[in-house]
């Protein structure tokens, strides 16, 4: 089963991506992947993604992805990269708003099971149900007894889910607290990441400790067989997608269905159309154009 503690030692930030050290979650240094190495094996793990896609999408596989972790430890990013290939209506992404005052007062995993995957689905859940366990504890949202009933509830959950012939997988987001300073330090000069800083993100930031007895106790009642938890050392972003994904490619027994290369043959010509005027038509300014 997976450990449920997360590494206190920050990898050395380095904006070009290129031979800075970073550390283990044993403490060991560990030389950071350069972007060329990066981006080349991206691009294989993407290829083998494709590969498993159409076999889920042949066989019919079910696979749920619940991704968890603490805010800025890289989740999004991770699922960017891994859906960045693939074709949505067989791998989509569910990231839930806040519950609204009716489901507020559902059967709390109510509202998630209709985004569980059908036949030849995978889904990605952006957070989880787990937000009982986590925000909803620390910030006082729910009820004791609600938080009580969660951590009983959830192992039969997922065990009902397996049972049911989904393959459910979880990853949660170990990232230190000395470089989720620095990444919620970037967000703020950065205009194309400062909305990621809500105000619960802010919030988050000053309750480290709540937070990990909160994760430390989820883990005690939800690691189970049918379905551990899998940590990712997060520190290193580049790092981390990579160890992920290629770790997701390791759980699912897929094999290589992708169809054969066609063939194209030569396009016929369009006898008898003539093209209407193109100052009919309204085009896009081309501010941005060859010279």
């Amino acid at each position: 089963m997976a450990k449920s503690v997360d590494t206190k030692l920050a990898g050395d930030p380095d904006k070009s991506g290129n031979g800075t050290k970073s550390r283990k979650p044993g403490g060991q240094k560990s030389k950071k992947i350069s972007n060329t190495a990066y981006e080349k094996a991206l691009v294989q793990q993407q290829i083998e993604l494709v590969k498993l896609q159409e076999w889920v999408k042949q066989t019919g596989h079910r696979v749920a992805i619940v991704f968890e972790g603490r805010d800025a430890a890289g989740k999004g990013g991770t699922i960017k990269r891994i859906t960045e290939a693939l074709n949505p209506r067989i791998c989509h992404v569910v990231a839930l708003p806040a519950p609204t005052e009716r489901e507020k007062t559902q059967w709390y995993f109510q509202r998630y099971v209709p985004h569980l995957p059908a036949a030849g689905e995978i889904v990605i859940f952006d957070r989880s149900w787990y937000n009982r366990a986590g925000v909803e504890r620390v910030m006082g949202f729910c009820k004791d007894e609600e938080y009580r009933e969660f951590m009983r509830s959830c192992p039969e959950f997922e065990r009902m889910l397996v049972r049911a012939g989904i393959q459910l997988i979880k990853y949660w987001f170990s990232v230190s607290d000395e470089e989720q300073e620095r990444r919620f330090q970037k967000r703020l000069t950065d205009p194309t990441k400062r909305w990621k800083l809500s105000p619960m993100d802010l919030e988050s930031r000053k309750r480290w400790v709540e937070y990990s007895k909160a994760k430390d106790m989820m883990f005690s009642h939800t690691d189970i067989k049918q379905a551990p938890w899998y940590v990712v050392a997060s520190d290193v972003k580049k790092h981390a997608r990579l160890n992920c994904i290629s770790h997701l490619l390791s759980l699912i027994p897929y094999e290589d269905v992708t169809p054969e290369t066609v063939v194209l043959d030569e396009r016929p010509e369009q006898a008898g159309y003539v093209r209407p005027p193109m100052d009919d038509q309204t085009f896009v300014p081309e501010i941005h154009h060859l010279i």
